[in-house]
């Protein structure tokens, strides 16, 4: 987590009117600033597409055998829950 002492960047971004009214009243009904809702949003984001490149690289190395039995049609079901 970021400490008074860590180089932090900036980041600036245009939005719509109504796109930032939307976001303000999110947050607010959060009980967080926009940065703080916008964060929580990026880093929940970016943790989500890590896992799925991890799943990704997972699937990718796993052997023939081990795929067909997990990538199968009777079991396809499973995925959906």
């Amino acid at each position: 987590m970021a400490t008074a002492t860590m180089k932090r960047e900036s980041l600036t971004i245009d939005v719509m009117p109504e796109e930032h009214r939307k976001i303000k009243v999110c947050a607010t009904l959060q009980g967080k600033t926009i940065r703080e809702y916008i964060l929580e949003i990026v880093r929940e984001r970016l943790r989500m597409e890590e896992e799925e490149r991890q799943l990704s690289t997972m699937s990718a190395n796993i052997g023939p055998v081990l795929k067909e039995l997990w990538d199968n049609e009777k079991d396809a079901a499973y995925d959906k829950l």
